[in-house]
């Protein structure tokens, strides 16, 4: 990731140019640069695109998650009192259900594209494993929902016919992996360096640790970023650093989806047949060896050099399409 980090430091370059910015601040990382178009996506609209989109990946797959969209384990609109977000959960004994907001946007399609990808993983693991090996482990646990998302948005990238819909979804995709890999991956490297302070007897006073995330955002983000002082007090408000350290198993789930989702996408022979093993195997194999069945190496550099190589394709062709 340390290697890729130029990439990034021209995003947020590439940022800055468009927001018409004299100083970038880590507020206007939040500002879109691609307006999102006001077309609505309606709930049986995006259904059907999806159902199309993931055809790849064949006749069992396809005929489950129809089973799940047919047969009311979504609970799909906003109602009062409803918990936002979207979420997806179900026990070995009964098939999954999921918790939407749907509010006919694009991006809701997308969330419903990744939420029945965790439908999917847990359908296809309890009825496959025993009760003992029945779920999967939270490295796995992305993996299914983001290979999803990365089939669709390539579906729907290579039938759109204007600018403005190709600059939508390349603005997704690099939102998405510099939230989800790059984001993450600095959390890691936060967490691995206070916690060697605290092996080394180097106390952790609240100016130590504001130091040493201060330093991991200007590496990560680069000398586009203006650092406000409030962003240096982040790193005491985010929520994962109080629980067990693995904010980096995101960054993996999600480079792990992109080199799976890349290949069926590419119709690579036997990527399909991985990715139905990796979903059927549960936990009945260690994480490492069950993405092995996928085709996916975590021991090696190669996924996430892959997912690498996909920002700088994506953020190429942003570049270029801006510039018309």
């Amino acid at each position: 990731m340390n290697n890729a980090l130029p990439l990034m430091h021209r995003y947020v370059a590439l940022r800055k140019k468009v927001l018409k910015l004299k100083e970038l601040h880590p507020y206007d990382l939040y500002v879109p640069i691609v307006a999102e178009s006001s077309k609505k996506v309606p709930y049986d609209d995006g259904v059907k695109t999806i159902l199309t989109a993931l055809n790849v990946l064949g006749d069992d797959y396809i005929t489950a998650m129809s089973n799940g969209f047919n047969s009311r384990w979504i609970d799909v609109y906003e109602t009062k009192g409803k918990r936002s977000g979207a979420y997806c959960s179900g026990t070995y004994t009964c098939h999954p259900y999921l918790l939407l907001n749907y509010a006919n946007t694009s991006h809701d399609r997308s969330t419903v594209a990744h939420e029945m990808g965790h439908a999917m993983h847990t359908w296809f693991t309890t009825h496959n494993q025993p009760i003992i090996y029945g779920d999967y482990s939270l490295f796995c646990a992305e993996v299914a929902s983001t290979a999803n998302e990365v089939i669709l948005n390539g579906y729907l990238f290579d039938r759109a016919t204007t600018k403005q819909e190709k600059l939508e979804l390349i603005n997704e995709l690099l939102e998405n992996i510099r939230t989800t890999v790059f984001r993450q991956t600095l959390f890691a490297e936060f967490e691995r360096d206070i916690h060697q302070m605290a092996e080394e007897g180097k106390p952790l006073t609240p100016d130590a640790m504001q130091k040493v995330y201060h330093d991991l955002v200007q590496k990560y983000y680069g000398p586009d970023l203006v650092i406000d002082s409030e962003t240096d007090s982040e790193c005491f408000r985010i929520p994962h650093f109080y629980r067990n350290f693995y904010v980096y198993k995101y960054a993996t789930s999600y480079a792990a989806a992109t080199d799976i989702g890349r290949r069926i996408i590419a119709k690579q022979p036997g990527a399909v047949d991985g990715l139905m093993k990796f979903l059927k195997s549960g936990s009945s194999v260690y994480p490492i060896d069950c993405l092995k069945l996928a085709g996916v190496d975590m021991t090696t550099p190669a996924p996430v050099e892959s997912c690498m190589k996909l920002f700088g394709e994506k953020l190429t062709e942003m570049e270029k399409l801006m510039a018309e």
